[in-house]
């Protein structure tokens, strides 16, 4: 069955030309919507080709043939484009709207498996999508058809996301609510821990007070400042394990003797997902938040990074 699909899929490729390329101009110089129409399993692989394209930066909608019929006409309108399913070409109820969708100005795309077929004659463009069979042993379910059907129609999609432009971060404010639209949307200042709540001593601090503010703090560091305020340092839970390492005594000890200077930083405007990848990177927990002029912001842990679902 997959072969048989595949090979179906691998046809396809064969065969686009002029008509594919004429569907997308058709589409990119409308400047109405894009309605995916069809019935039975047509009809649901048309759905999902509504969605994809609404996805990719085509808006884009799903009607059902037969609801159409019935009232969902009023949807369409003269600047859009209506692209029809039908393996077959024939399908009665898709036909049925054929007159209407043109008598309203729509420009009509059909993907069927007939060039020859009334919906394929009928059609501004046909985009062929026969099968040499299908997948089912007695070559009736729609199986091989509706793979090419829906090969057919990302094909389409994605050719016009190219056309178009779309980016990564277009996408992902076509998906916010997704774990790509949490990676491409969430900046560093949105999970950060502001200023005021970052735990700061400055670098003649004993160790003892910065360990008393990492305790107050919660963050597992404290910002080491200078005298103008400006960020000098970081001390954090690993720089006090490699002190006790080496057998310091903490009691005696200065932060400037034992923090880390110049300490890895990013500005508020980044991507957490970049604040991710850098602290994987360096195999570090907190980062310093620094705007343009290099004062201190915030702070952030790869805690904030997980309550976000960055990570």
């Amino acid at each position: 069955m997959l072969h048989i699909e595949a090979a179906a899929i691998s046809a396809l490729a064969e065969r686009l030309g002029a008509e594919f390329e004429r569907a997308l101009d058709l589409i990119l110089q409308r400047r109405g919507r894009v309605i995916v129409t069809g019935i039975g399993k047509s009809g649901h692989i048309a759905r999902k080709l509504a969605a994809t394209l609404a996805s990719t930066g085509t808006p884009a909608y799903f009607v059902h043939a037969a609801e159409a019929a019935h009232g969902d006409m009023g949807m369409i309108t003269p600047e859009d484009v209506v692209i029809a399913l039908s393996n077959s070409g024939t399908s009665e109820e898709v036909l049925t709207i054929v007159p209407l969708v043109k008598r309203q100005g729509a420009k009509l795309i059909a993907i069927t498996g007939r060039p020859e077929s009334a919906l394929a004659l009928q059609a501004d463009v046909h985009l062929e999508a026969a099968v040499a069979e299908e997948a089912c042993p007695l070559n009736l379910a729609p199986t091989a058809s509706t793979t090419a059907a829906l090969a057919l129609g990302d094909a389409l999609a994605v050719a016009l996301l190219n056309a178009r432009g779309f980016a990564a971060d277009d996408f992902a404010r076509s998906h916010p609510g997704g774990a790509l639209g949490r990676r491409l949307l969430t900046r560093v200042g949105d999970v950060m821990r502001r200023a005021d709540a970052v735990p700061t001593v400055s670098a003649d601090a004993p160790v003892t007070q910065a360990l008393l503010a990492m305790t107050a703090g919660g963050m597992g560091m404290t910002a080491i400042v200078g005298p103008d305020g400006e960020p000098i340092g970081i001390f954090t839970d690993g720089d006090l394990r490699r002190a006790l390492e080496r057998g310091c005594d903490v009691r005696s000890l200065l932060l400037a003797e034992v923090m880390t200077r110049s300490p890895r930083s990013i500005h508020p405007e980044a991507l957490a997902a970049e604040a991710a990848a850098l602290m994987e990177q360096m195999r570090i927990s907190q980062l310093l938040v620094l705007d343009t002029n290099g004062r201190l912001v915030g702070a952030l842990t790869t805690h904030d990074l997980m309550l976000a679902k960055v990570i």
